[in-house]
């Protein structure tokens, strides 16, 4: 390095071929992740409140608590806690984070990068009461050359420091833990070349056909991709399937069996009239959908919908099955993820996820899906037919368009005409995958009391978690 008046230039500053500004890479974790939200954002919007409230802990403490922990519920914690501006900032930032790790980028994200990227440099300079120096930062400046960077090396999905530094955690930290700490450098090596071998033996044992099967008991059937397991939490798969969602196939135990019995355990007597008009639903598809017809099935008389006596096969959960390359996925894409709806998980509360229901297939993104909350998973059959199904209660869209501060969409829950949730049963098809729903609170505090079992009942309205994931965000987006 070498200074010329006040600014500071590389030896190679007169190299030909030798731009330093076009021979790094998109680093997200340092630039994006730790560097300007961590170390930037949520420090200056700490020092905004300690600026504004003094010694104010609660609020202190809830933004403090939540920006340190989990990125994706910043947003909520400090609406009207902050001005919207503030506010607004943060989230073109995120809408940037979300775009960039996308796996394939096009001409139109590359316009959304830099759009995202200019708003936001519209919107920081509210914080210039805790900036008083500008922000003339080498981590916020790079993330201006994300979109040529982008053009010359390709979309930096997954291409993150943190992957060498996950490296550096198998290839010398562990190691050394293993050796006597005395001349350790020769013991790391030798304990990487025994892994290394153990791994190539294990591949090419794997490829023999050899660890297929337990060597000292008979042989079990092999597990497919669709075989469920209520322990399994999902993760990674291999392999290429449709997308799909499968109910578990062990049932609850210790539980009525007939409609009404079962209902009455879940708090939900009029279960056997949502059967029937599920049922109706089922054999008059083509009536209900004919937009000449303009029926609701809600309007359609108990009498016209078939009775339904026989038993139903609760059961605690689903798996979500898609392609969501952009996430932490398998080789092709594919991921899988689990759903479940029990009075009790692990011993501990109840359960009961949310999930997108797809309602307009020919509608972009959010447009075509509702937010339901599933209460239970069962199966029952009906003239030889075998029909999965899911228990929800309903939320509704506030507004035709997401919040426009946050960025997110807002629902609330939906209730019938006796002030009760409104609920229906539906086919397990039309689940799309989980959703995640946090509690919209306005300008109030969350008391310490609310345990996360009741969030999903404690709050008028909600925001669709759109940065839960980046599957999540690409349906929201």
């Amino acid at each position: 390095m070498y200074c010329s008046g006040m600014v500071c230039k590389p030896f190679t500053h007169g190299f030909p071929r030798a731009n330093i500004h076009e021979l790094l890479a998109p680093d997200l974790l340092h630039q994006i992740i730790k560097g300007t939200f961590k170390d930037h954002l949520v420090t200056w919007v700490i020092n905004y409140i300690q600026h504004w409230t003094g010694n104010d802990s609660k609020a202190l403490m809830k933004v403090q608590h939540i920006s340190l922990t989990d990125a994706v519920f910043f947003l909520p914690a400090i609406v009207g806690h902050i001005p919207d501006q503030m506010v607004r900032a943060l989230s073109f930032f995120m809408e940037f984070c979300y775009l960039v790790c996308q796996l394939v980028l096009d001409t139109n994200d590359l316009a959304s990068i830099d759009a995202a990227i200019a708003n936001f440099h519209c919107d920081h300079d509210i914080f210039d009461n805790v900036r008083p120096d500008g922000y003339s930062l080498p981590r916020q400046h790079s993330l201006v050359h994300y979109t040529t960077l982008i053009q010359e090396f390709g979309a930096p999905n997954g291409l993150c420091s943190s992957i060498t530094e996950s490296k550096h955690i198998k290839a010398v930290k562990e190691p050394r833990r293993r050796s006597s700490h005395f001349e350790a450098l020769g013991q790391m090596l030798v304990t990487n070349q025994r892994v290394d071998k153990l791994a190539a033996a294990h591949v090419d044992f794997q490829a023999r056909g050899m660890l297929r099967t337990p060597l000292f008991r008979p042989p079990d059937p092999l597990p497919t991709i669709h075989e469920d397991n209520n322990d399994n939490d999902g993760g990674d798969i291999d392999e290429e399937v449709d997308s799909e969602v499968i109910i578990a196939k062990q049932a609850i135990p210790n539980v009525a069996w007939s409609p009404k019995a079962f209902g009455a355990s879940i708090g939900v007597p009029h279960l056997p009239n949502l059967i029937s008009r599920f049922l109706y639903e089922q054999e008059h598809l083509n009536k209900l959908n004919d937009p000449n017809m303009n029926l609701n099935l809600d309007d359609i008389p108990l009498s016209d919908c078939p009775q339904y006596s026989r038993k139903i096969r609760p059961v605690p959960s689903a798996i979500a099955i898609y392609y969501s390359s952009s996430d932490k996925s398998g080789i092709c894409g594919m991921h899988r993820e689990r759903i479940r709806a029990v009075s009790s998980w692990r011993g501990g509360p109840s359960h009961y996820d949310c999930v997108f229901v797809v309602h307009d297939p020919d509608e972009p993104g959010f447009c075509g899906l509702h937010v339901a909350r599933v209460h239970s998973f069962f199966s029952i059959q009906q003239h030889k037919l075998h029909y999965p199904c899911a228990l929800v209660s309903w939320f509704s869209k506030i507004g035709n368009n997401p919040c426009s501060t946050t960025g997110m969409w807002i629902v609330e829950p939906d209730f019938d005409v006796t002030r009760s949730r409104a609920m229906s049963v539906i086919s397990i098809d039309s689940i799309y995958q989980g959703a995640h729903l946090i509690g919209n609170a306005g300008r109030h505090y969350i008391p310490r009391t609310l345990t996360f079992n009741r969030s999903l009942d404690a709050f008028q309205s909600f925001y669709v978690n759109k940065y839960i994931d980046h599957h999540a965000h690409e349906i929201a987006f």
